[in-house]
């Protein structure tokens, strides 16, 4: 009877991290560097806007979106500590969904997760070095654009290679409402 008591006891733990792991996006509440290092799999730590410095040597950088990779947003007037969101669908060649932490408002509050929200590479080259945010309060891309550093790849580099959560999009993201967003405004 103990043996069959503590293997359940073992199971009903095993599957509570799976769910509590499962749930990241919709339970999250913080900032968005935690969020990032924790749905990309990518190991910097400290302000958002000094991931790009950071990962020099330990991950592969470049300007063109991958799934999983980090986009990291320089430090601006708007963004004091900059800020990092993860790349969850690629959409076009200037559109992609992100998902991230601390952006939009939920109840008046900052520090919520969104999935597969569209962001706009309004760069002249096309080099995703400025960008526009899909932003909640107002149902669309933001007013604002932002400067951009550019993409932190998942492999490549001296560091082991991240490996991003499986539930870092949704099963049935919105690629015609991301074009709308990025096209029609």
């Amino acid at each position: 009877m103990r043996i069959l008591t503590f293997v359940v006891c073992v199971l009903a733990a095993m599957l509570a991290a799976v769910q509590a792991k499962a749930n990241i996006i919709e339970q999250y509440n913080g900032q968005c560097v935690p969020f990032a290092r924790a749905v990309s799999g990518i190991k910097i730590w400290g302000d958002a806007w000094t991931w790009w410095d950071q990962a020099r040597g330990k991950y592969e950088r470049g300007h063109a979106p991958r799934v999983g990779a980090v986009l990291v947003f320089a430090q601006t007037g708007q963004l004091r500590l900059g800020h990092v969101a993860v790349v969850s669908r690629i959409v076009e060649d200037r559109v992609v969904m992100l998902t991230h932490a601390n952006w939009s408002r939920f109840a008046g509050e900052r520090g919520r997760a969104e999935q597969d929200v569209t962001l706009f590479d309004v760069s002249e080259r096309g080099d995703w070095s400025r960008v526009r945010v899909w932003y909640r309060d107002n149902g669309g891309l933001g007013g604002s654009t932002y400067p951009t550093y550019g993409f932190i790849y998942p492999a490549g580099g001296d560091a082991p290679p991240a490996r991003a959560l499986p539930e870092l999009s949704s099963a049935a993201p919105d690629y015609v409402g991301s074009l709308i967003d990025a096209y029609a405004r």
